[in-house]
């Protein structure tokens, strides 16, 4: 008796086991964020109207519509519904041939997204009956609606335009399941119980399913839900088509690069996307970080302007073609009426719609386009192979640089699509192998001629299979348009990490709060989310999206009597100091111009005069013109020039202008208006490349300008200043007289220099300022300059011939870091004169060529 009652014990405690597991399955719902029982949500909750929900009218259907081709189904999770969902919805859901809808599990909401939450669906892994369910969802509410179906994955981009090329050109009346086969690897194979003959699409790239396919399995899912033989969402929806479609996954090698899944991982797509797959393809997996999504976006739109551009052109070669065949002139064109009032460029220039200029647009493809009046007009061809040969370089022979490196490789990818174009066609693919050689030249007024020497791979497929290797010529001109310019705002809203900007929105969204204790919920749902909101839509601007922010008509953000602050490390060399105040008090202490002076001031102990002497320069320049000069003593602590101006900037507000300057600049009015006009806050630094000169006895000495016997004759081109019985005026006057001769003999734009800067002391403060560790000359400009690369903001930099580094001798310290050390002396070889002035010098004095000659030694 003792044991039957023990075995009776156990039985009921199996039952009642397993009937509170039943009842704990059906009352529990498991979100990412908590576990509900019966969460009222979900009970309550309506689901929308499956055509409102994609903005589908009752009456469309593919007979009547351009956007019926395709209805892409994405599966996504509770968890990505903000991120990754979004960044699909705002990039390329907007460009499909069709329609889209999210799919989730049952407790997901998204508001402004088209969600479907499916009944008794969680968002566990593997997803299968998500994926079966939402077939089934398609079927019976879209099945007679849209030509083709597609399950994609929330971490895939989907390229809309090529996407319905490739379905146009495929017949969806007839059963077909398009993807990436795939049969499992090796050690997988038997686990996956497939048939000798069958397959599977292979889900993250994207699968393709047309109608009549749809129409065979979907009245079938929950049978194939019962028959799982594997945890693979895609081998089990394989199996199921295969079963009740009678079709497998297309066995096709092109299925490899339209649909691309990168190996990769997370870091797929994050690096450079001028690549072959990345242009061949129509969907690209897997995206994990939806930042990515924005800029994928953001380089398929640029490419689709540029498509856009070489169409443009086409035309207006056509055009310029068939005006002369009917005997129009050139000039005339603009004006032709096609029949009178019809003209044939309505718009002109100036006005919305114009079509540009057809003189600059339709000109033929011709490399004698451009014809030299003279011989210095002649523009010669650089010689590519390994390296690059130049006639009009002072190293004939260099490595390719970089971005001529890329633009090569960007012709011949460009030109390998244009020769595969008709592959499939022809039943052949050619293959780019290797650049054999190669001519290239810039006509700065015309564009660029590209002869390319190219080594290709031929590989035919169809009827006799071949493989050889060819050689073809490619002549390639790439036109420029004419000149077009455009007003940039200079008001801009502020980052969203900006302090002043964050205290608002805790305001508004207090507000909120109180609006809610009075019972004013209205406009609660219309605010509660303004944080949010307001930093979707900053990331959006960041990635190139439309602007969703307007400021205000009365907003004013005023750029020419915008105050800058320069600011001036200075050590010792009170006399080159002295220079620097006479050209500061021309420019600026004798004008209206708004610029203070901060001078950050060391002690020099081998100099120590020339600090009280600048003390008292500063001093009589206050007294005698009563503007804001302000002197930040150092003492003799150690020079740091990251350190001089930091402490200058601590004497100004945070949202007011930094110029960063050394004593050895010379400036004019126009470089101060260049520096307010191109430094933007929250949005762009200036780096300008200046004009540093050579030394003025390499310059002017004989030896190093001709040879001996020679007259030297030196051009000067300040004339170009002075118009011919002209008044000029005071600021004028003052401009000239601080111009210098910009040309190869007096000196050379310093562009790796990185010291002289215009920028705002909030950006400053954002990217976190200067390395203070590093002491002496150099290296702090250079690591800032690295640094606002990285960051958001934009780094502008021109030649500016209006800021000139007067020479002046350098002496590098040998106790400085070796890195400092090597820097100080490449700069001081680079100033001391150009190569002409070498080569003269050197050949003046043969001795030091040859110099065991010139001593009688073999």
């Amino acid at each position: 008796m003792p044991r039957r009652s023990k075995w009776m014990h156990l039985l009921a405690g199996i039952v009642a086991g397993v009937t509170l597991g039943v009842f704990l399955i059906l009352c529990l719902r498991t979100s990412s964020r908590s576990v509900e029982t019966c969460p009222v949500a979900a009970k309550t909750y309506v689901a929308p109207d499956p055509l409102v929900l994609i903005d589908l009218k009752p009456d469309e259907n593919i007979q009547n519509s351009n956007r019926t081709l395709v209805f892409v189904g994405v599966m996504t999770a509770e968890q990505y519904l903000t991120t990754r969902a979004r960044a699909v919805y705002d990039t390329w859901a907007q460009d499909l041939p069709g329609r889209l809808a999210f799919f989730s599990s049952e407790v997901s909401r998204a508001p402004g997204l088209p969600l479907v939450s499916l009944r008794n669906v969680d968002d566990s892994y593997p997803p299968q009956k998500k994926s079966f369910m939402m077939l089934l969802y398609m079927y019976e509410n879209y099945g007679d609606r849209f030509e083709w179906f597609m399950r994609a994955d929330d971490d895939v981009y989907v390229r809309g335009d090529k996407l319905g090329r490739f379905l146009r050109s495929v017949d969806s009346r007839k059963p077909q399941f398009i993807g990436q086969a795939g049969r499992g690897t090796n050690s997988e194979r038997d686990a996956l119980a497939l048939d000798y003959n069958e397959n599977f699409c292979m889900g993250g790239p994207g699968v393709l399913i047309s109608r009549e396919t749809l129409r065979r399995v979907a009245p079938h899912v929950k049978y194939c839900l019962k028959h799982l033989y594997t945890t693979h969402e895609d081998v089990e929806l394989g199996r199921c088509v295969a079963k009740f479609a009678g079709v497998s996954c297309t066995w096709s090698y092109d299925m490899q690069t339209i649909l691309h899944h990168n190996s990769s991982g997370a870091a797929a797509y994050t690096g450079r996307l001028k690549k072959r797959e990345v242009h061949r393809a129509i969907t690209l997996h897997p995206v994990k970080d939806h930042r990515q999504m924005y800029r994928l976006h953001t380089y398929f739109k640029n490419l689709h302007i540029q498509s856009l551009r070489e169409q443009s052109l086409d035309l207006h070669r056509d055009i310029a073609s068939s005006v002369h065949e009917l005997g129009v002139k050139m000039d005339q064109v603009a004006d032709y009426e096609l029949e009178p009032g019809v003209p044939l460029f309505p718009a002109k220039i100036g006005e919305p719609g114009y079509l540009g200029n057809n003189r600059i647009l339709g000109a033929p493809v011709d490399f004698n386009r451009f014809k030299a009046d003279t011989l210095e007009d002649i523009v010669p061809f650089d010689f590519i192979s390994k390296s690059i040969y130049s006639i009009s370089h002072s190293n004939p022979k260099r490595r390719i640089e970089t971005p001529l490196k890329e633009a090569i490789d960007d012709i011949i990818r460009e030109v390998m699509e244009i020769i595969n174009g008709p592959s499939r066609q022809r039943g052949r693919v050619i293959d780019f192998n290797e650049l054999l050689y190669g001519y290239v030249r810039l006509q700065p007024l015309q564009g660029v001629d590209t002869v390319l020497d190219l080594l290709l791979q031929y590989r035919r497929y169809r009827g006799r299979k071949m493989t050889a290797a060819v050689r073809r010529h490619a002549y390639l001109q790439q036109t420029f348009a004419a000149t077009e310019i455009r007003e940039l705002p200079m008001g801009e809203p502020p980052p969203a990490e900006d302090p002043q900007l964050l205290e608002r929105l805790d305001q508004l969204e207090d507000e909120d709060l109180e609006d809610t204790e009075r019972g004013r919920t209205s406009g609660l749902l219309d605010r509660i989310k303004v944080r949010e909101a307001f930093q979707h839509g900053l990331s959006q601007l960041r990635n190139g999206l439309p602007k969703i922010l307007k400021w205000s008509d009365d907003f004013e953000y005023p750029i020419y009597d915008r105050r800058i602050h320069f600011i001036l490390p200075l050590m010792g060399r009170a006399e080159i100091f002295n220079r620097f105040m006479k050209n500061y008090e021309d420019i600026v202490l004798r004008s209206d111009e708004t610029v203070s002076l901060i001078v950050v001031l060391y002690m020099d102990s081998k100099k120590p005069l020339d600090y009280e002497n600048s003390e008292a320069l500063i001093t009589s320049y206050k007294d005698k013109y009563g503007k804001d000069i302000r002197l930040v003593s150092m003492g003799s602590r150690t020079f740091s020039r990251g350190a001089a101006l930091s402490a200058g900037l601590d004497l100004i507000e945070d949202d007011q202008l930094a110029f960063f300057v050394d004593v050895d600049m010379m400036f004019n009015h126009i470089s101060l208006r260049r520096i307010r006009i191109n430094t933007i806050k929250y949005h762009q630094v200036y780096f300008p490349i200046v004009f540093s000169e050579y030394n003025p006895e390499v310059v002017y000495g004989d030896d190093y300008n001709k040879f001996k016997g020679e007259t030297l004759v030196m051009k000067s081109d300040l004339d170009k200043y002075v118009a011919n019985d002209e008044k000029l005026t005071a600021t004028q006057l003052a401009d000239i007289k601080y111009s210098k001769q910009i040309n190869d003999d007096f000196g050379y734009f310093r562009q790796y220099g990185f010291g002289i800067l215009g920028i705002y002391k909030c950006d400053f403060m954002r990217v976190g300022g200067f390395d203070l560790n590093i002491k002496g000359w150099g290296l702090e400009d250079v690591q800032l300059f690295e640094t606002l690369i990285k960051s958001n903001l934009t780094v502008f930099r021109i030649a500016d011939e209006t800021l000139v580094h007067i020479f002046h001798s350098v002496d590098c310290d040998k106790n400085l870091e070796k890195s400092q050390f090597l820097m100080c002396l490449g700069t001081k070889a680079s100033t001391y004169g150009s190569d002409k002035h070498m080569y003269y010098y050197m050949l003046n004095h043969p001795e030091l060529l040859w110099p065991q000659e010139q001593k009688g030694t073999s």
